[in-house]
């Protein structure tokens, strides 16, 4: 697509026919992909961790499009939680014929320490190891492409395959959230890989939302930290609107011509606002050497494979 035209939701195709999978689809980013994506006629399972608010959320769409969106149970920090999603959407009379596109949204960012229900840290295990097991199980099913959410915050994130959960290095929230974003768009370009080297024509791509002001940025526990994230989010203009952060998502969604392996977000002010152009990544985030190490110690890990 020409640099000259800058995409907006206008730019959204008619996604008639298609099946949507976001996880963390009730607020935020995911909840405004869920709306873009509804409101241009595809199908979209919104596969979230608590059903109430889930149900609420749908309940506020449009009535056109929440016709169209069916709420599923799906808590990305339990990997039998995970597995028993899989088992719903692959067989059994609540199965899906096929996934068009599986976007892999859920997230939590800068939270005090704690494990998940297998004993992983926990923005690791959600943000990362949760999504990696999800889109293992549901391949079967994918046609078109998987979408990551990744994060300016993978320029400060390091890998180290020996030491996922930080107990090693010691934990800081924010450089845990960084290496989670950093792990994400690692396995958003080896699935690419993946899928090159199986022939597929199934794509992996990456987005990232900006700046954009959501309940997201307000959870460390640090009263001092929540209140600079609380203050930057009240300013206005400060931060994108969900609905602005999650362009970048719906084009790497939606585009068709998009490459595998491509990275979206916004143009403007080093990628912190804007509308939606193919971007840059760290070289430290293109290292295969430890992009394939990652990929085979979270398989590793993922306890239904």
């Amino acid at each position: 697509m020409p640099r000259s035209h800058r995409w907006t939701y206008t730019d959204l195709t008619d996604q008639s026919g298609r099946v949507f999978v976001v996880t963390g689809a009730n607020t935020g980013i995911g909840f405004a992909t869920t709306r873009a994506l509804a409101g241009r006629g595809a199908r979209v399972i919104m596969a979230c961790r608590n059903l109430q608010k889930a149900e609420a959320a749908q309940a506020s769409l449009p009535a056109a499009a929440r016709e169209r969106t069916e709420v599923r149970l799906l808590d990305l920090a339990d990997l039998d939680s995970v597995s028993r999603f899989v088992d719903e959407v692959s067989a059994g009379p609540d199965a899906l014929e096929r996934i068009d596109v599986l976007i892999n949204n859920a997230g939590v960012m800068n939270l005090p320490h704690a494990r998940t229900a297998q004993g992983h840290e926990m923005q690791f295990g959600v943000n990362t190891l949760g999504h990696h097991a999800l889109t293992l199980g549901l391949e079967p099913l994918l046609r078109d492409r998987v979408v990551w959410l990744g994060s300016l915050s993978h320029l400060w994130g390091r890998i180290d395959t020996d030491d996922l959960s930080m107990e090693r290095r010691g934990y800081s929230p924010m450089r845990a959230y960084g290496n989670s974003k950093l792990a994400c768009l690692m396995l958003a370009y080896e699935w690419q890989r993946h899928f090159d080297r199986e022939g597929s024509d199934l794509r992996s791509v990456a987005a990232h939302p900006g700046y954009t002001a959501t309940e997201l940025i307000r959870q460390s526990g640090r009263p001092l930290a929540d209140r600079f994230f609380e203050l930057g989010n009240s300013i206005p203009g400060a931060g994108l609107t969900p609905d602005q952060g999650s362009l970048p998502v719906q084009y790497a969604a939606t585009v068709q011509d998009i490459a595998g392996g491509a990275f979206v977000g916004p143009d403007r002010l080093g990628g912190l606002r804007g509308l939606p152009e193919i971007t840059w990544s760290t070289a430290r985030s293109h290292d295969t050497a430890v992009a394939a190490a990652l990929w085979r110690r979270c398989s590793e890990m993922v306890a239904f494979r």
